[in-house]
């Protein structure tokens, strides 16, 4: 092809493509996702989609706006496979004695300190914020437990026990 049909620009190296994102989900299992964080996730996409991408595209031959452009783009990407994959799962009725999906529950463990933890879907999970992905081990550990329950956690470093203190759903 002739140099007259082209940009100087296209000569320059295209940005690498941003691997696909790989779900931490077993095969086959359904993506549960509290109602919550479905929510959050559609507004984080409503603003990338609606503010950010827009004024990403305006800035044209910058490098590093094109990086940040197919960051964005990447991230669009995986909100939208996370929400078409997503099962959302309503809290229960109460009464709320026992662990479920979508859970706040209070621990004690054999220090006396106490935590809460939510249970909650594998692309909501925040460890800074105690919600734990209801594949975990913390997790498996604590669902179908019930107030004043003491269930063993099989850790690398020996077994911890926790006593439920609490269950809540809002």
């Amino acid at each position: 092809m002739s140099k007259a049909f082209t940009r100087e620009d296209d000569d320059a190296p295209e940005p690498p493509p941003r691997p696909r994102r790989v779900s931490s989900l077993p095969f086959g299992t359904k993506n549960y996702i509290t109602a919550d964080g479905a929510a959050r996730l559609r507004d984080e996409l409503a603003r990338l989609v609606e503010v950010e991408r827009p004024s990403i595209t305006a800035a044209t031959g910058d490098p590093e706006a094109t990086e940040h452009r197919s960051a964005v783009d990447a991230r669009i990407g995986t909100i939208e496979q996370v929400l078409a994959s997503a099962v959302v799962v309503e809290p229960p009725a109460p009464p709320w004695d026992e662990v479920r999906f979508g859970a706040w529950v209070g621990t004690r463990d054999r220090r006396g300190e106490t935590t809460t933890y939510r249970i909650v879907g594998v692309d909501e999970t925040d460890l800074d914020h105690d919600l734990v992905s209801w594949i975990s081990p913390l997790a498996k550990a604590l669902l179908n437990g019930r107030i004043g329950q003491r269930v063993r956690l099989r850790l690398p470093g020996g077994d911890e026990e926790l006593e439920i203190t609490g269950i809540r759903y809002r």
